[in-house]
C-alpha cells in the first residue's frame, strides 16, 4: 500500500491540530466577540439560541477530540514501538506466518515520521539481531531478516556455510526433518552472542566469496535459509540496483551481486512476538507470547 499507518495517523494529527489552532487563535475568539457583541445589544435571545451562538462547530469539537489521541498514537508509533504481522514464512522457525511483532523503534536512534531521518544516534544493529527495514528495491516495503554481518565484516558463504571475519559460524544440526516444514534440516547457528535455530537443505547454494561489508550497510538472511529473498539474491545480477554491490569470484573474471541494506532504510529491532493469529482463525491466541532472539 502506498499509505501506511503512520502516515495516516501523521496526517491526521497534522490536519486535526490545524483545525483546534485555527479554533484556537480565530474562531473561538470570534464567537467570543460575537456573543459579547449580543449581550451588550441586550438584544432579546432565549438561552438555547445563545448557546448555540457560541457553540464550537462539530469538525472544531472531533478534531479537539481526536488530536490528543492521534498525537499520543504517533509518537508510541514513531519513536517507541510499532506491530506488524509476520506475513511470510522467511523467518522460519524463529517467526511463524500470522505472529504480531513488537518493534522497538528507538534501539538504533530515534527516526522522524515519515522521513525516516535520523535524529538521535543511540546503537547500531549487531550481528544476529533480528531487522525490520525498508526494502531497497521496494522502501514501500517492510521486510524483516536477521542481520549477518554489519559495516567493516568480511564476510562469506560457501556451500551453505557462513564465514565471518575468517571464521566459520558454529553450526550444530537438531534435526533431519523439521516439525514445521518436513523435510528441511534444522539447526542451530550461533553468531556473536546470538543463538537461533535456523532451516537449511544440504543441497548446493549460491556461494557468495568473501567480500568487505561497506560503512553505512547490512548484511541480512532470513532463518528459513532456502526460502527467503534476503541479500544474495534482491539484485539478481543488477548491479544498477539500490544497495548493490558486487563480490568478484576468487580467480575469474566474474562477479557475484550483493544486496545490502542501508542504513537509513533501518525501522527497528524485532524483540518480541505478542499475539499469534494466522489467517482462517477466528480468535487470536496469546500463548505464544515470547522474546524474539
Amino acid at each position: 500500500m502506498d499509505i501506511d499507518l503512520t502516515q495516516i495517523l501523521f496526517f491526521g494529527t497534522l490536519i486535526s491540530g490545524l483545525l483546534v489552532l485555527i479554533d484556537v487563535l480565530w474562531l473561538k475568539p470570534a464567537r467570543q466577540r460575537r456573543a459579547l457583541g449580543l449581550q451588550q445589544a441586550e438584544t432579546e435571545v432565549s438561552p438555547e439560541w445563545f448557546k448555540e451562538q457560541i457553540r464550537e462547530p462539530v469538525v472544531i469539537e472531533y478534531a479537539r477530540s481526536f488530536f490528543p489521541v492521534m498525537a499520543v498514537v504517533l509518537v508510541l508509533r514513531a519513536f517507541l514501538a510499532e506491530p506488524f504481522q509476520i506475513p511470510s514464512g522467511s523467518m522460519l522457525p524463529t517467526l511463524k506466518i500470522g505472529d504480531f511483532i513488537l518493534v522497538n523503534k528507538y534501539e538504533y536512534g530515534l527516526r522522524l515520521p515519515i522521513l525516516n531521518m535520523k535524529i538521535v544516534d543511540i546503537n547500531t544493529p549487531q550481528a544476529g539481531d533480528v531487522l525490520v527495514f525498508k526494502y531497497p528495491l521496494n522502501p514501500k516495503l517492510n521486510y524483516i531478516k536477521r542481520v549477518i554481518g554489519v559495516p567493516g565484516d568480511k564476510l562469506k558463504y560457501h556451500n551453505k556455510i557462513l564465514y565471518l571475519n575468517g571464521r566459520a559460524l558454529e553450526k550444530k544440526l537438531i534435526t533431519r526433518n523439521a516439525e514445521e516444514m518436513p523435510g528441511e534440516w534444522q539447526f542451530v547457528e550461533n553468531l556473536g552472542e546470538a543463538q537461533y535455530q535456523i532451516f537449511n537443505r544440504p543441497e548446493a547454494a549460491v556461494n557468495i566469496p568473501e567480500f568487505t561489508i561497506p560503512e553505512g550497510y547490512y548484511f541480512v538472511m532470513g532463518d528459513n535459509r532456502d526460502h527467503s529473498n534476503d541479500s544474495r539474491y534482491w539484485c539478481q545480477g543488477d548491479l544498477q540496483a539500490p544497495a548493490c554491490m558486487a563480490a568478484k569470484l576468487e580467480g575469474t573474471p566474474l562477479s557475484v551481486a550483493i544486496g545490502l541494506v542501508p542504513e537509513e532504510n533501518i525501522v527497528g529491532k524485532a524483540v518480541a512476538v505478542w499475539m499469534y493469529w494466522p489467517e482462517g482463525d477466528l480468535l487470536p491466541s496469546f500463548s505464544s507470547t515470547r522474546l524474539i532472539h
